[in-house]
């Protein structure tokens, strides 16, 4: 049983490979020792739906390139127990095979992403392989609030991309994931 990652592309100004991304996702979650019996949603959106979603829960104005939504319950029990609603001291409801964590959303506007990619001389795929690892990595509690949490997270984003990414030769689009 592996991570189970969704994906899904809710926008139309630019292409993206869904299964790519999924692989990717998946990769770095084995490497950073995620439960198998995890799930992680990647979506991809325009620049109204995350500039909404920027504001609602950020509270900035404008497009982002990238948001992380962790799951901060408890892990989602799939199935039913008799005794879930029980009250006894120290009772905790039996780990069942079918639980699974929910660790959340990542959200990529790839619109922002082709910009930024523009300005940061990267390519359109390689800014996306960033985002989509940065956002994983907040999910896992990583974050960049102080200048060691950044160093440390943007040391750990290039040696996840530098295991499972490889980065698209200049002038060709074409890229492909690390086995």
């Amino acid at each position: 049983m592996a991570v189970e990652v969704f994906v899904a592309n809710e926008q139309e100004d630019e292409p993206v490979e869904l299964e790519r991304w999924s692989e990717l996702a998946g990769q770095v979650l084995q490497a950073q020792r995620v439960s198998e019996r995890s799930e992680l949603s990647v979506l991809f959106v325009d620049e109204a739906t995350i500039s909404e979603l920027n504001l609602r829960f950020l509270g900035r104005e404008g497009p982002t390139d990238v948001l992380a939504f962790p799951m901060e319950d408890e892990p989602l029990q799939a199935g039913r127990f008799p005794d879930s609603g029980g009250s006894a001291p120290g009772w905790e409801p039996p780990e069942s095979p079918g639980s699974t964590e929910l660790l959340g959303d990542v959200v990529i506007c790839p619109k922002v992403a082709r910009r930024n990619a523009a300005e940061h001389g990267n390519g359109y795929e390689d800014e996306l392989a960033l985002l989509l690892v940065h956002g994983i990595l907040h999910l896992l509690g990583m974050d960049h609030d102080d200048e060691t949490e950044a160093e440390a997270m943007e040391a750990r984003e290039q040696e996840l991309l530098a295991a499972f990414y490889t980065a698209a030769e200049p002038g060709n689009s074409s890229w492909h994931l690390r086995p």
